[in-house]
């Protein structure tokens, strides 16, 4: 995903800190906004995982900090579950401005009842998604343990929240309390997902059963197994990202089918490595996926290596001229596969290299046909291996042509 920071005005004239994610190829299908869980912020490591399946998925994702949290203007001791609200509208509106209306709300925590209150009042939102979030947002009282008769008492006092300090108001207390969440959830005529883990030890299954039971299809539940409640293993963010991008699908338009002659003049693949380690996302044509490095050299194996992509590349055209052919010919080939290895040799033979001390790539191909062939026509399929596309480009050399371009590019 490419990120870009932005600020925009909250609810109450504070700058709110955003960042907005675009796919690695910069064709949006759909805007999604992103509510962070309480007290938290929009740059916490889950939240990174979530916005970058979605961008994967073509969707832009609007995430922002709340009035005085994060890196946004403002004094938390103000604010309001109503004021979060708020800000969310006053994000959405931003968005509508600038880039286009979200059609995805997006909220963890707090911020899913959030964006549950808010859907009604954006008019672009067509689908509302929400991970670990209560049923009723006056739950979030028991993180201020033994000091609420205090903040009851005085108007306000310090609390402790995962080893920070923050300073809660008597005004907040009364407002969640007010949260009529069963109505809002009956009412929110939008396709609802709730992901939810049944060991979350913050808000407990309890509040998805409820929220699940109140609110009318289309609905869908989503266990997320053993994951604690803020997805702090990597692979729970990873699934939560990866089941919420595959429901969303149904909820934004397809990416529009280009002909022959728009193809060979567009960039068909893009890469981006961010701030994840060698964690790379590819686009190529709009299709996803992740590269990555093996845990041995400081990756986390997310995804194949390069080398393992450019040896998957002269597979999948060897096996697709294959089949090519045989269709043409109405030859009995009913599969072919190829297993390819890649490694660094030695270049001893001087034609090929002047260095015979050089190290040289290899790539070993080995192909299975199946299917009742003759041996004249196997023979014959194992020589059109070698005349596949990608084959012909490696074996000729390519040149590469390297520029730099802005960012926003």
């Amino acid at each position: 995903m490419r990120d870009r920071r932005i600020t925009f005005p909250g609810a109450h004239g504070d700058q709110l800190s955003a960042r907005l994610s675009t796919p690695p190829d910069g064709r949006v299908l759909a805007c999604a906004l992103f509510a962070h869980c309480f007290t938290c912020s929009k740059d916490l490591k889950p939240v990174r995982h979530l916005t970058r399946a979605l961008t994967q998925a073509g969707i832009a994702v609007l995430r922002f900090d709340f009035t005085g949290l994060g890196e946004s203007e403002g004094d938390f001791a103000d604010t309001t579950f109503s004021s979060n609200i708020e800000d969310l509208l006053a994000a959405a509106a931003y968005m509508e401005r600038e880039i286009e209306g979200p059609s995805i709300l997006v909220g963890h925590s707090l911020g899913g009842a959030a964006v549950l209150a808010a859907a009604a009042e954006i008019d672009s939102c067509r689908a509302v998604a929400t991970i670990g979030a209560p049923y009723d947002p006056a739950h979030v009282t028991h993180l201020f343990g033994d000091r609420v008769p205090e903040i009851e008492a005085e108007g306000n006092a310090e609390v402790e929240i995962a080893g920070r300090t923050f300073t809660v108001s008597r005004k907040f207390l009364r407002d969640v309390e007010g949260r009529r969440m069963e109505e809002i959830a009956a009412g929110l005529g939008r396709p609802l997902l709730l992901l939810h883990s049944p060991v979350d030890n913050v808000v407990g299954i309890d509040n998805a059963a409820k929220l699940y039971t109140a609110a009318r299809h289309p609905k869908s539940f989503v266990s997320l197994d053993d994951a604690d409640h803020l997805l702090l293993d990597e692979r729970d963010a990873r699934y939560a990202g990866d089941v919420l991008a595959a429901w969303v699908s149904r909820y934004v338009p397809e990416r529009p089918e280009r002909d022959a002659a728009d193809l060979a003049d567009e960039t068909q693949v893009s890469a981006r490595t961010g701030e994840d380690g060698y964690v790379t996302e590819i686009l190529a044509r709009g299709h996803a996926l992740l590269a990555d490095e093996p845990a041995a050299v400081g990756g986390t194996d997310q995804g194949p290596t390069p080398y393992d992509l450019l040896a998957a590349a002269l597979g999948a055209c060897t096996t697709m001229t294959l089949r090519m052919y045989a269709q043409r010919k109405k030859w009995p080939l009913e599969e072919a596969s190829v297993r390819l290895t890649h490694r660094k040799i030695h270049a001893r033979d001087e034609e090929a290299c002047e260095n015979r001390e050089a190290r040289m790539d290899s790539l070993e191909r080995v192909i299975a046909l199946e299917g009742p062939l003759d041996d004249e026509q196997r023979e014959r399929l194992m020589e059109i291996a070698d005349r596949c596309p990608v084959h012909r480009t490696l074996s000729a050399g390519v040149v590469i042509e390297t520029r730099e371009t802005k960012a926003d590019d």
